[in-house]
């Protein structure tokens, strides 16, 4: 009966969404207003402290993962067939959500319902790091984005100058690049890419 009321490990106990890939569910570890990384803990499912935010740029939407996702070997292989380099494998991490809404959303530890338009394809050293881009389900403003084209440059270019930047330390060579913007049907094979991993995953466990 206890066991019953356990909260779930976000992660493996919250579904990828029943219209995956389509539609997907976004567990947010990070609001726009937080001067701290939080990522979740692997183990436990709670949110830990990753690192303090070491400069002034501001994330421009929530930000998390997609439950049920890994970054494994297909997503590694689907990444070098669209570079042409070897050697890349998935980062072994849940697959990466930034969501956009008009709302003011002020802490994490939620699930969000969102709709993909669209990603980067991410090679952080060596390993492919995809960043999925989606808007809230319903939202008033940024639902009427249904892909990535519709969404304004600059805005793009904000989120891929924090993807850039965020983990830099100056004078030190910058280990992550953004290769490609994609739109939201290549969105959509890189999540189940990332469900099949996932699956293969659990089953080798």
């Amino acid at each position: 009966m206890m066991k019953q009321n356990y909260t779930v490990h976000p992660w493996h106990g919250i579904s990828a969404g029943v219209n995956a890939p389509d539609a997907v569910t976004a567990f947010i570890e990070i609001v726009p207003t937080d001067t701290v990384k939080y990522e979740i803990d692997k183990a436990s499912g709670f949110l830990k402290v990753d690192r303090p935010q070491k400069y002034s740029n501001v994330l421009p939407c929530l930000y998390g993962f997609i439950p049920q996702t890994y970054c494994g070997q297909k997503i590694g292989d689907y990444c070098s067939s669209k570079t042409g380099r070897t050697g890349i494998y998935g980062d072994g991490d849940p697959l990466d959500i930034c969501v956009f809404t008009e709302k003011n959303i002020t802490h994490g530890n939620i699930i969000v319902p969102a709709t993909p338009i669209g990603g980067f394809r991410m090679i952080d050293g060596g390993q492919a790091d995809d960043k999925i881009i989606a808007v809230m389900y319903h939202d008033e403003i940024y639902s009427g984005w249904d892909d990535i084209d519709h969404m304004p440059l600059s805005l793009v270019e904000r989120l891929k100058h924090y993807f850039l930047t965020y983990k830099a330390m100056p004078g030190a060579p910058n280990k992550a690049e953004i290769t490609h913007l994609y739109n939201k049907q290549e969105a959509r094979e890189i999540i189940k890419a990332s469900m099949e991993d996932y699956f293969s995953l659990i089953k080798s466990e």
